[in-house]
């Protein structure tokens, strides 16, 4: 896998070759979601949180682009180490890697971020929760961005925060957006 852009464009970065349960997001959805996020976002200004960090790809490039507040949601021992492991070896600062389960992260999170990314296992039972959970928590700041990313067959436009989507094959993005008339 590579990093797209930004200081660390172009640098490899290898994950293990059994991931359980983690499917990482293709370069070409990265590539059209980040420049979506570039045409929007300050990238530089963003405190971001990396929900199923998986392989830590989205904060990669995120820190690559200048963000500079990063946290990374990760259960699984393997990962979470193998994030841990490739954030060193990248050199990246203010890069917090937390091994949790993200809905027991979810409920006990007190912060606020302007960018919050999930890229959960298809396959997940609950991932319609997620948007619903993010807002109710109030993790977002005013006008801070959620994506989520999903299959086609999940669908969020009835969602009171969603804004749009955008659909890479069988990924798709759904952008949620904190409103300053949220409760």
């Amino acid at each position: 896998m590579r990093i797209i852009s930004g200081e660390l464009g172009g640098r490899r970065f290898d994950p293990p070759s059994k991931m359980p349960f983690t499917r990482p997001t293709t370069d070409v959805a990265k590539e059209g979601l980040f420049n979506i996020i570039a045409n929007n976002l300050d990238i530089s200004s963003l405190k971001t949180l990396d929900l199923f960090g998986g392989t830590g790809s989205i904060s990669y490039e995120l820190a690559s682009r200048g963000a500079k507040d990063l946290t990374i949601v990760e259960k699984d021992p393997f990962m979470h180490d193998f994030i841990k492991r490739t954030a060193s070896k990248l050199e990246l600062k203010n890069f917090k890697v937390i091994r949790s389960d993200v809905f027991r992260f979810i409920e006990q999170c007190h912060e606020q971020f302007d960018f919050i990314f999930a890229g959960p296992p298809y396959a997940l039972s609950n991932i319609d929760d997620l948007p619903r959970l993010v807002f109710e928590r109030q993790l977002l700041k005013e006008k801070g961005w959620f994506v989520l990313e999903h299959t086609p067959r999940n669908d969020y436009k009835i969602f009171p925060f969603y804004k749009t989507q955008r659909n890479y094959g069988t990924t798709v993005f759904s952008i949620f957006i904190q409103s300053a008339a949220a409760p």
